[in-house]
């Protein structure tokens, strides 16, 4: 009788604390998963903002539909490389209609655009929405005060990649045109864990 309330015990205490301090999401795709973990005490506008569509469902059946490359890129620009994802060409009309997200430059958060960064796809400063990209090495351009938007404000990145960063590597070398995958690489997913 004492093992069985012990036991119990047991059970209570580990449902009663979160598997991970900051949240964690899985990626699915037909190449394998991509475990991501945000940073919600850096900045909780982005987190927030992509948690929720999470739980919504947006990402059912989304797609990584943008790839830069170093080589299909212009000799004079600065080079980046990384995929971008989202509803943009899976649901245009709910992606459209979403309200712009506050930006979080990496001046404020401190995250920085390094391999595996996870952040926020926009044009002005809090037109971000529910477009992301996932940095395939080091990209200092997409920091507050880098090249990568005219405006020096930078992209707001939330999180990092912490498994299958070969698998984003695996999407970055399929097939492109210019800037566009060849065939979108299918997200059937992107859930908590």
């Amino acid at each position: 009788m004492r093992l069985l309330f012990i036991f119990i015990v047991l059970i209570f205490a580990s449902c009663s604390h979160p598997k991970y301090k900051d949240p964690h999401l899985l990626i699915e795709t037909k190449f394998g998963d991509i475990e991501v973990e945000l940073y919600p005490d850096k900045a909780p506008k982005s987190v927030a903002a992509f948690l929720s569509y999470v739980d919504s469902g947006f990402y059912k059946n989304s797609s990584f539909y943008r790839v830069l490359k170093e080589e299909d890129q212009p000799s004079a620009s600065f080079k980046s490389e990384l995929i971008q994802g989202g509803i943009w060409q899976t649901n245009y009309k709910r992606g459209i209609s979403l309200h712009g997200i506050p930006h979080e430059p990496t001046s404020q958060t401190g995250i920085l655009h390094k391999d595996g960064t996870i952040s926020l796809a926009r044009t002005k400063p809090g037109t971000a929405g529910s477009e992301f990209f996932i940095c395939v090495g080091d990209q200092p351009a997409y920091d507050y005060g880098g090249d990568a938007n005219p405006d020096g404000q930078g992209f707001a990145a939330f999180g990092k990649v912490i498994k299958g960063m070969d698998i984003v590597k695996k999407i970055h070398q399929q097939p492109d045109y210019e800037e566009s995958f060849d065939q979108p690489i299918e997200i059937f997913n992107i859930k908590r864990l």
